[in-house]
């Protein structure tokens, strides 16, 4: 049995300006974000999600098979929790390069951090730091005031970021 990292952000004490900087970069290097609300909730749009989901959780451990498509739609989009608007996609040019996807709970007052990810050529440039700083935007204009993610604890990359981030281990 895995005891996963659990980890949480308050987001009254996120200090975006440290982290504008690597937004900035990415858009001087030519990547552009948008969300999924932006791109349209379309057959089209799901599948390109999926492909840039399923390549992004590869190297995550212990992680397993992938869901099938059918299976992600059911599971990650057709649900309650699931906003267009806390879906960031990082693109260059057509391609989609990288995401992050954020989960609102409502009923236990707080966001939750589905996903952040970043294909292999496009990594050590710092665009999972300018999706987390979009996400955490998203989650503070969405009334939130704290974000959580869990991981697996050899997910050590994701693990510092967080923390980088300001992420500290969940007391709830």
């Amino acid at each position: 049995m895995v005891e996963w990292v659990k980890l949480e952000l308050d987001i009254d004490r996120f200090d975006d300006p440290t982290f504008e900087p690597y937004l900035q970069q990415a858009q001087l290097a030519g990547t552009r974000f948008t969300t999924m609300a932006a791109l349209g909730d379309a057959p089209e749009q799901r599948r390109a999600l999926y492909r840039l989901n399923k390549a992004c959780s590869a190297d995550i451990p212990d992680r397993g098979p992938f869901y099938t498509y059918d299976e992600y739609v059911v599971q990650r989009i057709d649900v309650a929790t699931f906003n267009p608007n806390g879906v960031i996609v990082a693109t260059q040019g057509a391609d989609w390069i990288a995401m992050s996807a954020t989960s609102l709970h409502p009923d236990q007052q707080f966001a939750f951090s589905e996903m952040t990810g970043v294909l292999a050529p496009h990594r050590g440039k710092g665009l999972s730091l300018a999706l987390k700083l979009l996400a955490i935007r998203f989650v503070r204009s969405a009334g939130y005031r704290r974000l959580v993610a869990f991981h697996h604890p050899r997910n050590q990359t994701a693990i510092a970021m967080n923390r980088r981030l300001g992420f500290v281990d969940q007391v709830r």
